[in-house]
């Protein structure tokens, strides 16, 4: 669906937030009948991604924006507007509607889903390319470093237990301080002491990359030089929660808005999806919060069933007044019905 920003829109389902997680709600929310937008300011952690792991059916050769677009094309297809806007605030209306605020104008939505995420800590330059040796994901990337030469930068207990995890795979793990003192507790300074892990205090100097922009080694500024193959920055996590928080929706001591098993959150018709949210931030898991989301929704918007309430209030269902889909949605399935049939 094509949208002018300069017209006012109503939707049923607007999902701020065009990562897997709000893709896969937007998908879920529309394809079960609900006129839905996703309103996505780009950027995000997985459109960082050089590949894509743990995804079954994805190829790992499939870059995160290649992987994105996909899901745009296919949220598209069966006739969600994707909008490439940035929603700077939400309000609650007395009738129970949200109101969210792009710039361009005011949109209003029965239900929405935030699926804002996260950004990582990221620490000062020198670094290592984002993906070509600094990673951010233990659980997407640890395999790569399968008896390879490992960094984990950071000081606090984060960094020392990443670090001790890798030992997993690899018997070639060093903590970078670069000139920090660490922070982590006692508990976890006895921890790393029965590891074979070494502690490299200097701070990072210069960084020597390969043909190919893959990290090789980190010279430091003792003058030593240590090969990597890669490793993991340990700097904590910025959750932008900030349109939660306006409408007063719970969060949790981390800063991630708290929610139930299908993603609702402590405001009726508020949703909270993917890094947003507590768990495993991988994209699998954010894709099933999605399609928990979506399910939710539709289950609370759908037409019908009638209750024996509604029913006894507005008398029976007239066969003019089914499907419930709405009309535009109801073209765009026939439509694409008939093009997979082609």
């Amino acid at each position: 669906m094509s949208t002018d920003p300069s017209t006012s829109h109503d939707y049923e389902v607007a999902v701020v937030g065009g990562g897997p997680a709000g893709l896969t709600s937007a998908l879920y929310t529309t394809r079960l009948g609900h006129e839905t937008a996703v309103f996505d300011r780009g950027g995000g952690r997985a459109a960082m991604m050089q590949e894509t792991h743990n995804v079954i059916g994805v190829p790992e050769s499939v870059s995160g924006n290649e992987f994105l677009q996909t899901a745009v094309e296919q949220i598209e297809s069966y006739g969600a507007d994707y909008r490439t806007e940035f929603v700077t605030e939400i309000d609650r209306r007395d009738d129970g509607a949200f109101e969210l605020e792009t710039g361009d104008e005011t949109v209003t939505a029965e239900a929405v889903v935030l699926a804002t995420g996260f950004s990582d800590g990221r620490p000062e330059p020198p670094l290592p390319r984002t993906g070509r040796g600094l990673h951010y994901c233990l659980h997407c990337d640890a395999y790569m470093f399968v008896d390879e030469p490992v960094y984990v930068m950071g000081h606090d207990d984060s960094a020392a237990i990443v670090a001790m995890i890798m030992l997993n795979y690899t018997d070639d793990v060093d903590i970078l301080l670069r000139g920090d003192e660490p922070t982590w507790s006692e508990e976890r300074a006895t921890q790393l002491e029965g590891h074979p892990i070494d502690i490299v205090e200097a701070e990072i100097a210069g960084i020597q990359n390969g043909d190919d922009g893959w990290l090789e080694a980190i010279e430091f500024e003792d003058g030593s030089v240590r090969e990597y193959k890669g490793g993991f920055a340990m700097y904590g996590s910025e959750y932008h929660n900030e349109l939660a928080t306006s409408l007063g929706a719970e969060l949790n001591d981390d800063g991630t808005v708290a929610v139930d098993d299908h993603g609702r959150t402590s405001i009726d018709g508020l949703y909270a999806v993917g890094d947003l949210t507590p768990g495993h931030n991988q994209v699998p898991v954010a894709m099933g919060q999605g399609a928990q989301a979506g399910i939710a929704i539709h289950m609370s918007l759908r037409e019908f069933p009638k209750s024996i309430a509604e029913l006894e209030a507005e008398g029976a269902v007239e066969p003019q007044d089914v499907p419930g889909i709405a009309p535009e949605l109801r073209q765009q399935a026939n439509e694409h019905s008939s093009a997979e049939g082609d």
